[in-house]
């Protein structure tokens, strides 16, 4: 068959081949009337004609690619169960804007640059940065500079635009739920190193609800997970070996709540009997558990959709007012705590 060319979509269209470029392009700057338009993108679809990537850049001065980056290594992006839900909501929005999504994945601690190259090398007109450290330099030069960046996860002290659950609120749900089951010595086990905001958010909201129900924060009893079940299981393993062990134990990720809960059982102690455990996140393995896990639900696909939404909204000049979204959480009661819950 004959290869379509743009002269073929401009003479369907009734207009010049610089329209048809122009349009197909979406070259901004442009004063071509909406009727205009729309007879070229009718005839295009009609001849199926898509214009070349390359060429497509070139005219518009835009890539059309938009940059995840995911500050965890390739083995903990593979663990992280949460995770495609999040990818899914970021991609369903990208396409509908007719942009293509690109993963940068594995962002390691020895070369905190890696992502930056995308930058400097114009291969995206924006990037989303997925679970930030605190100690990386590169976000706050990007915002300075202007380029279109939204952050999965606040960065405390700027005014980066982000989309984030309220990981103090739902940490807080966990830990009140305990305690409102009448245990008093309760461990964490945190998702990350404090490094990574959410750690240290979730952190913040285990010791806010000490604090508020009168229970002392006690070190002893944290350890820090680092997204993989085996941290999980080594955490929970100290936390067991202690002369006075906890009643309860705050695991701030599911996935490294597997861990902690294959310790217990290695143990030969029961759940909730001997120990009563809560997680976070909701990941789809949680309900099937044994026992069942309860667990802070967030809502995985909006978290990415939403944070998709807002980069778009910051690539288009909008003036923001509110830079900073957070979204709901809600507890899962399952039986994993001793309470009244599901399986």
């Amino acid at each position: 068959m004959k290869k379509v060319t743009s002269q073929d979509v401009a003479k369907l269209a009734g207009v010049s081949r610089t329209t048809v470029s122009l349009v197909l392009n979406d070259v901004p700057g442009t004063h071509i009337p909406e009727s205009t338009k729309q007879r070229v993108i009718d005839a295009a679809r009609k001849l199926h004609y898509y214009p070349a990537a390359a060429a497509r850049s070139l005219a518009s001065g835009k890539t059309h690619v938009i940059g995840l980056v995911l500050c965890e290594g390739p083995d903990k992006v593979s663990a992280d169960a949460f995770l495609p839900d999040v990818m899914r909501g970021i991609a369903d929005e990208v396409s509908s804007h007719d942009y293509t999504l690109l993963f940068h994945t594995g962002v390691a601690p020895d070369d905190p640059n890696s992502y930056m190259k995308l930058v400097r090398g114009h291969h995206v007109d924006g990037l989303i940065v997925s679970a930030p450290r605190s100690d990386d330099p590169n976000l706050l030069e990007l915002h300075r500079s202007d380029f279109p960046l939204v952050l999965h996860g606040q960065l405390p002290g700027s005014d980066i635009p982000s989309v984030d659950v309220d990981n103090v609120g739902g940490a807080e749900k966990a830990v009140n739920h305990l305690i409102s089951l009448g245990h008093e010595r309760i461990g964490l086990i945190t998702n990350a190193p404090v490094s990574f905001t959410s750690a240290n958010a979730r952190l913040k909201g285990y010791r806010n609800a000490l604090e508020k129900a009168g229970i002392p924060f006690n070190e002893s009893l944290v350890r820090f997970g680092y997204y993989l079940p085996q941290t999980g299981y080594r955490a929970m393993i100290e936390l067991l070996q202690l002369p006075e062990r906890p009643t309860a134990v705050f695991v701030a990720s599911d996935v490294v709540a597997m861990g902690a809960l294959a310790a217990i059982h290695e143990r030969g102690l029961k759940i909730p009997d001997d120990i009563a455990i809560v997680g976070f996140d909701d990941i789809f393995a949680s309900a099937y558990t044994i026992p069942a896990l309860t667990t802070v639900r967030l809502p995985a696909y909006d978290l990415g959709k939403e944070a998709a939404k807002l980069l778009f909204r910051v690539m288009g000049g909008e003036k923001l007012v509110e830079k900073q979204i957070s979204l709901k959480t809600d507890l899962v009661v399952r039986k994993s705590c001793g309470g009244k819950g599901k399986n």
